[in-house]
């Protein structure tokens, strides 16, 4: 792997406060398996509020009790002066692709199968492990994880028009958040949990005039809150600092490749806590996404 050399958006002060010992020992990928585990247990509390708070709400809950965490843990306000214009336009752009991410997605699972929107949120990732794919062991990679993202999510493109524009918005808005993110992560896994906080921020002004008002009911509602900060934590504080710690190690079509890990990780997740026994079919999937992710190999690894 390649040395990463940090950007010139941010001149870095001190040494990075996100590695340690714990950090370097374990490979990138493990802290890409922590963010793809709690992709998934993040909607199972956001579940829990649909009969409660509106979809836009719910969204709205998410974003604002991260950013209190990010600004309680990270002072995420102190890090803006080591950004140079370039870096600012990069947080900016970041804090509007998560906000208008999480409402699309929320939006389009409310109106098609979450398979579906899975499916289709997987697409635009593929084009960016496509772009790293030079040789013909990534391009075949590739062709396998695509095949058992198919068998996973079995897609059906069918449903109300509204709902599959939903989708694509956010799963272009998705493709949008490995680029930003993958670029600020280059600065150090430190300065990226840092500008990660001042998205988050950025995120939540943005989103409070779109979904503010849909999240009223819930101030009155004390378990609900809780229950909003807990989708707020587990949906993008631990999956989007994971990132951040697997993307500074990484290359973006690298971790773009194991984006297609998330569908496997959700048939995995549902067995165990949820007893879903998964189909041949299924079964299958996951074991084109696992080779997949096997098979692939970054330029610098021969």
């Amino acid at each position: 792997m390649a040395t990463l050399v940090p950007s010139p958006s941010v001149t870095p002060t001190h040494a990075d406060p996100a590695r340690g010992p714990l950090v370097d020992t374990l490979p990138p990928e493990a802290f890409f398996l922590v963010s793809a585990a709690f992709h998934y247990l993040g909607p199972s509390f956001a579940v829990l509020l649909f009969a409660y708070v509106d979809v836009l709400g719910v969204a709205w809950l998410r974003i604002a009790s991260a950013a209190v965490v990010f600004a309680i843990w990270r002072r995420p306000w102190r890090t803006v002066g080591r950004l140079d214009a370039a870096g600012r336009r990069d947080v900016v752009a970041w804090g509007v692709v998560l906000a208008l991410m999480n409402c699309s997605f929320y939006l389009a699972i409310a109106r098609l199968p979450l398979g579906t929107v899975a499916a289709i949120e997987f697409l635009p990732v593929i084009v960016l492990a496509a772009v790293g794919s030079r040789t013909g062991r990534n391009v075949a990679a590739l062709g396998l994880a695509i095949v058992g993202v198919y068998l996973l999510t079995d897609v059906v493109l069918a449903g109300e028009p509204l709902g599959v524009a939903l989708a694509f918005a956010n799963a272009t808005l998705f493709a949008a958040y490995i680029a930003l993110g993958h670029r600020v992560a280059q600065r150090g896994a430190g300065a990226g949990i840092d500008s990660l906080g001042i998205a988050m921020l950025v995120a939540a002004v943005v989103v409070t005039p779109l979904a503010g008002t849909a999240a009223l009911p819930a101030l009155a509602q004390p378990l609900v809150l809780l229950a909003g900060v807990g989708v707020g934590v587990s949906s993008s504080v631990i999956p989007y600092v994971t990132d951040q710690l697997a993307m500074a190690r990484i290359k973006r079509s690298t971790y773009a490749l194991l984006v297609s890990l998330l569908p496997a990780t959700a048939t995995v997740v549902g067995l165990v806590v949820l007893g879903q026994v998964p189909t041949i079919v299924e079964v299958a999937g996951v074991g084109l996404v696992i080779v997949a992710v096997a098979v692939h190999r970054d330029a610098e690894a021969g």
